[in-house]
């Protein structure tokens, strides 16, 4: 059983904030070896902020099973500050109705089934998935942004969900990535 919650730091109760990041390093640092920063094994960066967003879920321990941030574009946001090059050439996206989907991960750790699927597992993350989109809709977006590896593009058609590539996938540390599009309605 999955029990999904949202909202921002302050609206996250500290506990499950702090899991949160303590996943995310878990996850991101430990499993898939990426070079970000970290403080006492909570993984966080500067678009950590008062107005981002989260969608964390959990299983029947209290657990984290996955997460994924949701940031506005009319603030700083990874893909336009940090990526731009994925855009292949056109601006970055900066309107009230446009999300940047980033830090998506779905593993349950305490499921044998799930350790050697990488980045997430497909049952999980569909359910992950479905509701960030529908959190980032209450938000206001019609639309979400994101960076991801390619196998966020198998999911998102496997699930029907409308999504289209913004330009060609580039390689950065030995991983291919590529910014998506994704239609929340």
């Amino acid at each position: 059983m999955m029990e999904v919650f949202y909202g921002t730091q302050a609206e996250l109760v500290p506990e499950y904030y702090a899991k949160l990041l303590s996943y995310r390093h878990q996850v991101f640092i430990e499993r898939l070896g990426w070079k970000l920063d970290s403080i006492d094994g909570l993984e966080r960066d500067q678009f950590d902020r008062p107005d981002t967003a989260y969608v964390v879920s959990r299983d029947e321990t209290g657990s984290v099973t996955g997460c994924a941030r949701l940031l506005p574009t009319t603030q700083p946001y990874l893909l336009g500050d940090v990526f731009p090059k994925l855009l292949n050439g056109q601006v970055p996206p900066a309107a009230p109705d446009v999300w940047e989907l980033s830090r998506f991960a779905a593993m349950d750790f305490n499921s044998r089934a799930t350790t050697a699927l990488g980045q997430f597992s497909s049952t999980l993350a569909a359910e992950l998935l479905r509701n960030s989109i529908k959190y980032a809709s209450k938000l206001g977006a019609k639309r979400l942004i994101t960076v991801s590896p390619i196998g966020v593009e198998r999911l998102l058609r496997k699930l029907g969900i409308h999504a289209h590539r913004v330009g060609p996938p580039i390689v950065v540390n030995g991983h291919p990535i590529f910014a998506c599009w994704i239609e929340c309605a």
